[in-house]
């Protein structure tokens, strides 16, 4: 009985001893760089390290959003990439200027900056997508994203993808508000500690003011009573006097007495206004007018007892 035989298998054999003879080597040796999605693979996050006394350790953080300084370097060449202390590589970010707004999206290759304690560090190609000709840094909002495959597939080849929209300027103040913050509590946070056991000068206590005291109100107006005037002396019998009126207030009939120039006797629990005494009709005649001018119509001339 006869096998089949495979023509086939003669020509895939020599097509195969003819690859391995041409290089010299075995098949592993030809490289081969990695085509479509599978160049974003596999990511690479790599061991915690310092730059500047800082330490830094990778992490893949898929909401990653954070503000800072850019840098412009050399590195990456025409390529809009860009060089991050944490993300993975590669990743995608979005990079926004606070200046302008202007977003690009660029491809994250490189740990960087190795100088400094910038954000991110953008390769020229990614600066001058960014509106960053001749700016050396800039302010920037760093925001990681998953773009669709066709803009990973550009940026991998070195092609630049469209810029976003531009960022809204109501947002750009609430991100530089933010910035600066972030830049206020770093310096606090840097400010030098002092060696142990050093001296300390005493804290003062803060001086509070002296709180305001109103000046005290001022006392009501006194209002001047009338001082009742002495009992006049006894008046002679028949001579003349005026009568203005009779009050049961002392210093209603006071009041009534420092108008028209009389005195006040009492009696009874009545205080009786009067003018005089007068010796001749005329000068009784001449007060009664000057009473009931005053307003006294009841005044009256009477013979004293």
């Amino acid at each position: 009985m006869r096998l089949p035989v495979n023509k086939s298998l003669p020509l895939a054999a020599l097509v195969l001893l003819a690859a391995c003879g041409g290089s010299g080597g075995g098949i592993d040796e030809i490289p081969v760089a990695p085509m479509g999605p599978a160049g974003d693979y596999p990511m690479v996050l790599g061991p915690a390290y310092s730059v500047g006394g800082v330490s830094y350790t990778p992490a893949d953080v898929m909401n990653y959003d954070a503000v800072g300084v850019a840098v412009v370097s050399g590195e990456g060449g025409p390529a809009i990439t860009v060089a991050h202390h944490t993300l993975p590589l590669p990743s995608y970010v979005e990079v926004t200027s606070l200046d302008s707004g202007r977003t690009i999206l660029a491809r994250v290759e490189r740990r960087g900056p190795m100088t400094g304690t910038q954000l991110v560090q953008l390769s020229p190609g990614a600066a001058a997508q960014l509106g960053l000709t001749t700016q050396p840094s800039a302010e920037v909002r760093v925001r990681r994203v998953n773009p669709p495959e066709p803009e990973r597939a550009m940026l991998r080849s070195g092609q630049p993808v469209p810029a976003r929209m531009d960022t809204p300027r109501a947002l750009l103040d609430v991100l530089r508000r933010r910035l600066s913050q972030q830049n206020t509590e770093l310096t606090r946070a840097a400010a030098p500690v002092p060696p142990v056991g050093a001296v300390l000068p005493p804290k003062l206590a803060p001086v509070k003011p002296e709180p305001q005291v109103a000046p005290p109100a001022p006392p009501p107006p006194k209002v001047a009573r009338p001082v009742a005037k002495p009992e006049p002396a006894a008046i002679p019998r028949g001579s003349l006097i005026v009568q203005v009126g009779a009050f049961s207030s002392p210093d209603r009939a006071n009041a009534v007495a420092g108008k028209v120039g009389a005195q006040v006797s009492s009696g009874g629990g009545v205080y009786r206004v009067r003018m005089g005494p007068f010796r001749t009709q005329a000068e009784a005649d001449a007060a009664l007018a000057k009473a009931k001018a005053a307003g006294y119509s009841e005044a009256r001339i009477q013979h004293a007892n």
